[in-house]
């Protein structure tokens, strides 16, 4: 092992010698050419030695036998049957299922991708013959990712080679012996620029030195490329074959592009316990769940099997229907399902306003089973959240777009193929902008027009029959106003943030700008909640997803700041009900292969729990008349906080707030105002702060009236006719 090591250093003093030399020049090549034309891995490809040289620890070196030229032998994976060169048409073929015709995709590959999307495979195991620029480097070459708003930064959208000639290449390193089965490919993701590769060599190695080529009986496979830069690409190996090293070789390329991909390799590490990297990325879950993908019958069905296992804690309902027909199923986890218990605040989760988003939604049909699980088993924290809280889990929001994303399969969508309802609307932003209308009230405090800092009625051009607003979004709206919630999340994809409002900025002028609500330091910290959980969120050695490094603000963003959107489901829901809502991005990947879902439920089942166990902080209570009736629509005001809540139909409450000593006050039509101070503390548990207020005298003496029939007669009247009886008496 160590004379073949020798063979690819420069062991000699002369051989050092011209080494050095050697590196000096092309370091002053480097320096010599322009900025956008130099290649930046010029440097990493001389050093390569660095990285590949030496086993790591606990791993064993795989040499393989050389034969005369470039290319060594690779051996294929004995046990696997021949596939064709491409995904034959019988393979890809949509087969239908056993209900109303629909069409699903058959995913040929049986090993998972790598996790190039995913990011489990790094930066350091992705390297590439030459790069435009750094932010076109190796490390940018992944399936799926997104460019920055603005070109030439570090955050582009592929890998592109320095130079367009037949000799360029793109690398990933498996760190351990992989049977490869297959490539996904797309081309740049720009704006303003269209590059693809159109056909390409797949080549494999043990050492990344001596590389055999994907072979079949006329010689070196061509596999077809793209033909667009957005949709990808599946090709499969004609042999699994066995190495650590694989390697892209583009061959032609789009006439008027240049050489630029992102990629997913297909994969089946082989078993390998002295792979250290194996054992550091291994995760593992003892949790007994259904780890796959649900389709909508599938959903549906695991649903009532989670029913029937907990028919006492849950039960199933749909707040309505799809474009397509298609019920928006929810399931009702509470000691009393079906009703709401004075006292008891709501909580809701949702997934799928964007159907590609497919994480989220398994996520929430892995948390029913779980929470039905450990309420059986006796787990007391579990227990105690269900018997305490009214939890609504709504995992399905836009099933038809989630339909779409289906039938093309994991890594095979894209990123926004089923994102949009059937009628083309994006139901996260479909909202009323009450936004808009609060803060053109503030800015005019002349203005007759005055719009209350709470519960902002919705506009009447919303509401018309011709207004574009899918019926996804209405179903949600009359579900949000139906239950009082008091806190939700709804999770999305794509990304591994948590978003708390405002997300629309206030500033005409601006895309981005950070634009608080009154309650920013509760929603900071109700973010923080999830994202400090979360086994990668706060993790500053974690590789950005995109473009966006959330790490300064550990791992949570205001909306504004970060793009803004006006008629969001979040701000929509903090002005128009009780309600504090916040979008959790739960992964770089929307659609992740179903072998990552385990990982992902470990990654997030603690900060899902957290999450729900914030709807106890702050203050709660019931307002109360004299008589001991709850007085409903009753305003709840903080002092120093310009945002109300109000009581539901029974009087009771609940304000979400940070530890602190406040003053709060209520009042009511009719009813005398009433304030007291109320303490929240660090102690999970919401501080009771009840209030019991009288009706004024005017209201007493209305009802009176009303009791006998008679209206009441205004003051300034009365004193008139006294007068007038008065003046005649004296005549």
């Amino acid at each position: 092992m160590i004379a073949l090591r020798k063979r690819s250093s420069c062991s000699s003093q002369l051989g050092l010698a011209l080494c050095t030399l050697g590196l000096a020049v092309m370091g002053g090549l480097s320096w010599a050419v322009p900025m956008d034309e130099q290649d930046y891995y010029l440097q990493e490809i001389s050093n390569r030695d660095h990285y590949y040289s030496f086993p790591y620890p606990g791993e064993e070196y795989f040499p393989f036998t050389e034969q005369p030229g470039e290319e060594g032998t690779i051996r294929a994976a004995e046990t696997e049957e021949q596939p064709g060169f491409k995904p034959s048409r019988k393979e890809l073929k949509p087969k239908k299922s056993s209900k109303k015709g629909k069409t699903i995709l058959e995913t040929p590959p049986d090993c998972p991708p790598l996790g190039l999307e995913t990011l489990k495979i790094t930066d350091f195991q992705l390297h590439a013959s030459t790069a435009k620029r750094y932010g076109l480097g190796a490390h940018r070459g992944r399936l799926n990712i997104q460019a920055g708003v603005n070109e030439n930064d570090f955050y582009d959208g592929a890998w592109c080679a320095g130079r367009n000639d037949p000799f360029q290449w793109i690398e990933v390193d498996a760190r351990r012996l992989t049977k490869f089965t297959g490539v996904i490919t797309q081309g740049r993701n720009s704006l303003w620029s269209s590059n693809w590769v159109t056909s390409f060599r797949v080549l494999v190695s043990n050492d990344s030195h001596a590389w055999t080529a994907v072979r079949n009986e006329s010689g070196d496979v061509i596999f077809e490329g793209n033909s667009e830069k957005e949709i990808p690409v599946l090709n499969m190996l004609p042999v699994p074959l066995v190495a650590r090293y694989i390697r892209i070789n583009p061959r032609s390329w789009y006439e008027e592009g240049s050489i630029c991909m992102r990629l997913e390799i297909l994969g089946c590490p082989l078993p390998d316990p002295n792979n250290y990297y194996h054992r550091r990325n291994e995760m593992t879950t003892t949790d007994n769940l259904d780890f796959k993908h649900h389709n909508y019958k599938e959903m549906r069905q695991l649903m009532k099997t989670v029913n029937k296992m907990c028919p006492n804690i849950t039960r199933i309902y749909n707040i309505g229907k799809s474009h397509q027909g298609l019920k928006l199923y929810a399931v009702e986890i509470s000691d009393n399902p079906g009703e709401h218990e004075v006292g008891e605040p709501e909580f809701r989760y949702i997934a799928g306003a964007h159907g590609n988003e497919v994480l989220g939604r398994e996520l929430i049909l892995l948390l029913m089973q779980f929470m039905c699980q450990e309420y059986l088993a006796g787990n007391p924290r579990i227990v105690h959240l269900i018997e305490d809280t009214r939890i609504h889990l709504l995992p399905s929001v836009n099933p038809d777009g989630y339909d779409k994303a289906y039938k093309a399969g994991s890594e095979l969508g894209g990123w926004s193929l089923g994102r949009w309802t059937q009628d083309g609307i994006d139901i996260n932003n479909n909202f009323p902008d009450l936004n808009s209308l609060l803060w053109e009230s503030e800015d005019q405090k002349k203005s007759k027009r005055k719009v209350p800092n709470h519960h902002i009625p919705i506009p009447d051009w919303y509401l018309s029959e011709n207004a574009t607003v899918a019926v996804e979004t209405r179903a949600i709206i009359a579900w949000m106003e139906k239950i009082p919630f008091v806190l939700g999340g709804n999770l999305q994809g794509g990304e591994l943030v948590v978003a708390y409002p405002y997300d629309m900025v206030r500033s005409l002028w601006k895309t981005q700008d950070y634009t608080p609500t009154p309650d920013d330091h509760v929603f900071r910290w109700l973010a923080y909640s999830y994202a400090s959980t979360h086994r990668l969120m706060t993790d500053a050695r974690r590789r950005a997803c995109h473009t966006e490094d959330f790490q300064k603000e550990d791992g949570t963003v205001n909306g504004a700041s970060w793009h803004t959107v006006a008629g969001s489901i979040n701000d929509f829901s903090y002005l128009h009900t009780n309600c504090f809502e916040l979008s959790i991005y739960v992964g770089c990947d929307k659609y992740p292969h179903e072998s990552e879902l385990p990982e992902e439920w470990e990654n997030n089942r603690e900060s899902l729990i957290v999450f729900m166990e914030q709807v106890h902080r702050g203050i709660k209570g019931i307002v109360k008349d004299i008589h001991g009736r709850g007085i409903p629509n009753a305003v709840i005001s903080v002092e120093g906080v310009n945002h109300d809540i109000r009581t539901g139909s029974d009087g009771d409450y609940w304000r979400l707030l940070n530890p602190g000593e406040y003053m709060v006050s209520v009042k009511a039509e009719g009813y005398t105002t009433a304030t007291k101070t109320c303490e929240v503390g660090y102690d999970m548990g919401a501080t009771r702060c009840d209030f019991t207020i009288s009706k004024t005298n005017l209201a007493r003496i209305k009802e009176i009236m009303r009791k006998f029939g008679k209206q009441p007669i205004s003051l300034s009247l009365r004193r008139l006719r006294q007068r007038a009886r008065q003046w005649r008496q004296r005549r």
